[in-house]
């Protein structure tokens, strides 16, 4: 694709959903006219291959997103930027209960951390300097699996990481207080884009499983029963 065509592409998607999606749902957006009430903070990678709220079936308002390379959120105190405003507005702001943390398969970051002196990363100063957050995940994955390669070795530390950006959340005073008092709740998630499968970090086990296990092993809900479905109709036109 040209990057004409990328641009006419998104032109097109526009004007679709400016003449047909937009008057469909009118009442939904002049719902969200003024105001937004999320439940729930998404921090995935900025891939173009995650989109989120596909991912899971949820409308504008639902979802409060942040995006980045290598779904990583800094430590508190450190490279205090987009990433931790986001943080903290999510959680004192907006009042979000949930926190998701969602890596995926394939994550370019996470190669690109297996080899940080490579040219290419030497060629790309921020995005080296920004994945030295996420360092200590590829210390742990290569002391306790150190014959770890491949397929298997960038599994691993995309699992890692994901528990990495966990515990630095968990530094985040409002997220800290959150947790403290029962109003935050974080989750880990993986997404592998071939399979459209979600693997949950386990508490219980300390190991990723597929999502519907994890929840049906802890015995709360997947979801709402009452979800919206108003703009599912958008997707396939959205995708084509």
């Amino acid at each position: 694709m040209s990057e004409q065509d990328g641009m006419s592409k998104v032109i097109e998607g526009y004007r679709h959903f400016s003449e047909e999606i937009f008057p469909e749902h009118r009442e939904l957006f002049d719902e969200l006219r003024d105001q937004q009430n999320p439940q729930v903070l998404f921090i995935t990678c900025a891939d173009s291959r995650i989109d989120p709220s596909l991912i899971t079936h949820t409308v504008p308002g639902e979802l409060f997103i942040c995006r980045n390379i290598g779904n990583i959120i800094p430590a508190y105190g450190e490279m205090m930027g987009g990433v931790s405003a986001v943080v903290e507005y999510a959680v004192i702001g907006l009042k979000v209960t949930e926190i998701i943390v969602c890596g995926h398969s394939d994550c370019g970051a996470m190669k690109a951390l297996q080899n940080p002196e490579t040219p290419v990363l030497a060629a790309m100063p921020t995005v080296k300097k920004w994945l030295r957050n996420a360092e200590a995940a590829l210390g742990v994955v290569r002391a306790t699996d150190p014959e770890a390669s491949g397929d298997h070795l960038l599994r691993a530390l995309t699992e890692e990481n994901v528990l990495l950006q966990l515990q630095h959340l968990r530094t985040h005073p409002g997220v800290a207080a959150g947790l403290a008092t029962g109003k935050v709740r974080l989750h880990g998630w993986i997404y592998s884009i071939g399979e459209g499968r979600v693997d949950a970090f386990d508490e219980a086990t300390r190991q990723f499983r597929p999502i519907e296990e994890v929840v049906a092993d802890s015995d709360k809900p997947l979801g709402n029963s009452q979800h919206p479905t108003e703009l599912t109709s958008a997707l396939p036109s959205k995708a084509g």
